[in-house]
């Protein structure tokens, strides 16, 4: 029988949520809804502070088309009081944006030149511009090729930038980070997700890039975004994530946790062995008639991947 749960069982990105939705192209589904809780819950830290968050008519990016003059965001940050001023912003990342941009240097394109102006119909302009990656934006493809552009574009206006990455069957969109890997799996590019936050001040070649690389079962990272005068925000990646993936009903309709992700093979080693011994757990825990739905994944237990996977064959 498959166990289906409401709530999600993983600790950050359900493996083999995602897994499905890259296997048979239904990612415009989760786009819309993710970047709907990230709006609602930044607005609501949000608009206390002076700021708000707003979200494109379009919703998605899934094709950007030839014109990065008027690219358009997920969700943008605004600053309601204009006359507060950017300050640059204080920190200890170890990569400045100039590492990671690298390998996107065109001096045949001007970028300098280009702004975002029409992308809002308020007075204030916008000051952070977030984007969830789809599949298109990301390898070697035009639509990928002018994605990067954009950003580009979108750095030189001094915009803040925050992409959020949970595409684990493409590399990463920045070059570099393909040589971060596990620290106990010396895989080449082995991590499968990542936000990456590019604040371009003092400018866009040394203001710092905060990237957060995380693996499966690992929880999505706390981001700390820079706003203006000095204000900063906390917000909590992983509750917007985990609210959509309840109230939408994702587990129940799609989840099994008795049956390995689509195209398990293409994740890492390290990463097989984090689903298989979730599903272990999961599989574990409804035999023993545990309530699944409390919100806290259960603790897994410290099998070999050879092992877990032995277990959940045997349950078959």
């Amino acid at each position: 029988m498959p166990i289906k749960t409401l709530t999600n069982q993983y600790n950050g990105i359900n493996a083999h949520l995602h897994s499905h939705w890259q296997a048979h192209g239904s990612w415009n589904n989760f786009h819309n809804r993710h970047i709907v809780d990230i709006a609602a819950q930044l607005r609501i830290k949000l608009l206390p502070m002076g700021y708000t968050a707003t979200i494109e008519a379009s919703l998605q990016i899934r094709r950007i088309g030839g014109n990065i003059a008027r690219p358009r965001a997920d969700v943008l940050i605004r600053d309601t009081q204009s006359q507060r001023q950017p300050e640059p912003v204080a920190g200890t990342a170890t990569l400045t944006i100039g590492d990671l941009l690298t390998e996107t240097e065109d001096t045949e394109k001007p970028y300098r030149s280009l702004a975002i102006y029409e992308l809002t119909g308020d007075e204030t302009p916008p000051i952070t511009w977030i984007e969830l990656l789809s599949p298109t934006n990301k390898g070697n493809t035009h639509d990928a090729r002018t994605y990067r552009a954009k950003r580009r574009a979108i750095l030189e206006t001094g915009l803040t930038f925050i992409e959020l990455d949970y595409l684990h069957e493409l590399p990463p969109t920045f070059e570099r980070l393909l040589d971060y890997t596990h620290p106990d799996d010396r895989e080449k590019g082995a991590f499968p997700y990542r936000v990456v936050m590019l604040t371009p001040h003092p400018d866009v070649h040394s203001g710092p890039a905060v990237v957060a690389q995380f693996t499966v079962d690992d929880p999505l990272p706390l981001l700390e975004i820079p706003l203006t005068d000095g204000n900063t925000v906390r917000f909590d990646v992983g509750a917007a994530y985990d609210t959509g993936f309840r109230e939408m009903g994702y587990g129940l309709e799609t989840v099994d946790y008795t049956q390995l992700p689509a195209n398990f093979d293409r994740y890492s080693q390290h990463d097989q062995r984090r689903i298989a011994r979730r599903m272990v757990a999961v599989m574990d825990a409804h035999n023993n008639g545990q309530n699944l739905e409390t919100g806290t994944p259960l603790p897994v237990p410290e099998l070999s991947l050879e092992d877990a996977l032995a277990r959940i064959t045997a349950a078959q």
